[in-house]
């Protein structure tokens, strides 16, 4: 094997039986989205950071041992806790290769923090991370005088750092990852960086530089970092993850007499979009608790279905780019919905941890749906019956997920293949989904 891939897992299956109802009170790992940028930031800043919650998933741990290669000092435990003694400002040149495992985000937004460091650092990580595209990284950071090499232009990366010059920067792709790349980069550039969105992502990287004691500033879509800011270490509890959550709020519009509580959910209004999808599907959400923590939302919610039950949705635009992470799981449940489900404008879903249009259409096929493929999203009727089935995977951890969740519907058993990809964001899916399930 070469020593620029990791090493695959080892393949396991999880048969999921029908259920009849779903019902419960769980609490999702801490957000994994938050939970990389929280520790690349404990990282890179002065002190030790204790970060609770920390993200169970594999992909924050892959940024944590990435963090420990530059220099940085993390001890974990008990529990979910993390505490990250940072550089304060300078990363060393690491022994070894950079190691991002299944993780896009880790290896895009770190480019952008070690980027002005005077040092090599070489990015790899397993086949499907060398799959997905690199060169909308590399773009922005070379503008700012980064020499970044790519193997047409995909991992393994090798950046040979030094000092970086502010940009003007406007976002070709709605991308969080991207932005993070280029504030990361502006922290430490000569001059003040903007950067324009014209679709907002995500706004998990404001909020963290904010906590860490960054300044930056928003005008409209255009967001502004002055180059020379040194970081202080936080004490923060990472809110539930809403992408982990998407799969149970799917589960329970499945069932009329679903109850579902999830506790300490995130709820930062750019990812709060997925609620308001739910709500459209015949979902009906009450917000028992909800307070603010270093700017992210985080509280505990009550979800049952409807009495007119599940009804269909329409989602492009926009919408498509801010709950990107969702989409697979609502394709998985679109033929059990009255009107159907039609998503466009999602063919970043093609260059994720797996094209997950095909997928998604592979596995609603061997289900017995119906359906329309579309090179940006897919048309699924609704008042279809699924039926048991071998699902194949394709080791990425949402498809897994969606389609576990698709067969709580099937009218027979379904084995998903590939099922441990699950522990690269939500290690506890499936045992949490046994237990919500009533059968």
């Amino acid at each position: 094997m070469s020593s620029t891939i990791t090493q695959q897992p080892e393949s396991t299956t999880q048969i999921v039986r029908p259920a009849r109802s779903f019902q419960g009170s769980v609490t999702v790992p801490g957000d994994k989205s938050i939970s990389h940028r929280y520790a690349m930031l404990a990282g890179f800043a002065e002190g030790t950071s204790r970060l609770a919650n920390f993200s169970t998933g594999a992909d924050p741990h892959s940024t944590l041992a990435c963090m420990e290669a530059l220099g940085a000092k993390v001890v974990k435990g008990p529990g979910t806790s993390v505490e990250v003694t940072g550089v304060a400002g300078a990363f060393q040149q690491p022994k070894a290769e950079l190691d991002c495992g299944n993780s896009g985000s880790t290896m895009r937004m770190l480019a952008g923090l070690i980027a002005p460091h005077p040092h090599t650092f070489t990015m790899i990580g397993d086949h499907s991370l060398t799959m997905r595209p690199m060169e909308r990284i590399r773009k922005p950071l070379a503008a700012m005088g980064a020499r970044i090499d790519l193997v047409d232009g995909h991992a393994p990366m090798t950046i040979h750092g030094g000092p970086l010059k502010a940009i003007d920067f406007e976002t070709p792709i709605p991308s969080a990852q991207v932005k993070t790349a280029v504030l990361f980069a502006g922290l430490q550039a000569e001059g003040t960086t903007s950067l324009s969105e014209a679709v907002r992502t995500r706004d998990h990287s404001e909020h963290a530089l904010k906590a860490f004691g960054a300044t930056l500033t928003r005008a409209n879509e255009t967001l502004s970092i002055a180059g020379g800011q040194r970081l202080k270490a936080i004490d923060a509890t990472v809110p539930g993850d809403i992408s982990s959550a998407a799969f149970f709020l799917c589960a329970a519009l499945l069932f009329p007499d679903s109850n579902l509580v999830l506790d300490s959910v995130g709820m930062n209004p750019t990812r709060a979009s997925l609620l308001d999808v739910i709500t459209t599907l015949g979902g009906k959400i009450k917000v028992l608790t909800v307070e603010e923590r270093h700017g992210e939302m985080i509280g505990t919610i009550q979800v049952n279905r409807d009495e007119a039950g599940l009804k269909g949705a329409e989602i492009s635009g926009a919408l498509s780019a801010q709950i990107i992470d969702e989409l697979p799981v609502i394709a998985a449940i679109a033929p059990y919905t009255r009107d159907g489900v039609t998503i466009r404008d999602a063919k970043e879903l093609r260059v994720k941890e797996s094209d997950r249009i095909a997928l998604v259409a592979k596995n609603l096929k061997v289900m017995g749906a119906e359906f329309t493929e579309y090179e940006d999203g897919l048309a699924i009727p609704g008042n279809q019956q699924l039926h048991g089935a071998e699902i194949d995977s394709g080791s990425d951890h949402r498809i897994a997920m969606a389609f576990a969740v698709a067969a709580l519907r099937a009218s027979s058993e379904n084995i998903i293949h590939g099922a441990e990809a699950a522990a690269i964001s939500f290690p506890e899916f499936f045992p949490f989904l046994n237990e919500l399930s009533k059968r």
